[in-house]
């Protein structure tokens, strides 16, 4: 009888440029629309624990939206920063009780919260984040929500992958602002 994984999903949800850049040339993201159509909110629900790089936490794990933000910005960033959240560094050294450090023993750790109950999991990078956790086949699920411009230059989405990774295309959204997500299983 083969036993059923129960654990949660890690969750690689992204937005990408056409041309394969998570950022632009200077850590931009202006080019990222935040389609209501896409109901970020769900997946929101869907997960209670993020992963982040130091320099994703750094930037984004404690961001607060301004007075002047609308009340559906500020209502999600509320539920982001409701979420655990994980940083991955030998360098972080941030005193913050919101937030559990993991310095090595990536795979094992990483096994643990997978297997403690709760909802799935947002990885949510930086690229060298994303790109240890492809090598170690630690994703379950790649969200990629790819955006109709081209940057030409800046921060690539895949930097040093080893091996092919044979993914599954299980959905694809086509939203009225140009932008395709796309969704594909690591089935191995």
């Amino acid at each position: 009888m083969i036993e059923k994984d129960n654990s949660r999903k890690i969750i690689l949800d992204l937005a990408v440029t056409l041309d394969g850049f998570i950022e632009g040339e200077n850590g931009e993201i202006d080019w990222c629309i935040m389609d209501p159509e896409m109901n970020f909110d769900d997946f929101l629900d869907q997960i209670d624990t993020i992963f982040y790089g130091r320099k994703s936490y750094e930037m984004w794990g404690d961001f607060q939206p301004s007075l002047s933000d609308s009340k559906d910005d500020k209502a999600m960033w509320s539920k982001v920063h409701s979420k655990e959240k994980y940083v991955f560094s030998k360098k972080f050294n941030f005193d913050d009780y919101h937030v559990n450090i993991i310095k090595d023993d990536i795979v094992i750790r990483v096994n643990e919260i997978k297997r403690e109950p709760g909802k799935d999991i947002w990885l949510y990078g930086g690229s060298s984040l994303i790109t240890s956790f492809v090598n170690y086949g630690l994703v379950d699920e790649y969200r990629l929500s790819v955006h109709p411009i081209v940057l030409g230059k800046g921060k690539p989405l895949f930097i040093d992958i080893e091996d092919r990774q044979e993914l599954k295309l299980i959905n694809t959204r086509t939203f009225q602002s140009g932008v395709i997500q796309l969704i594909y299983r690591n089935d191995e």
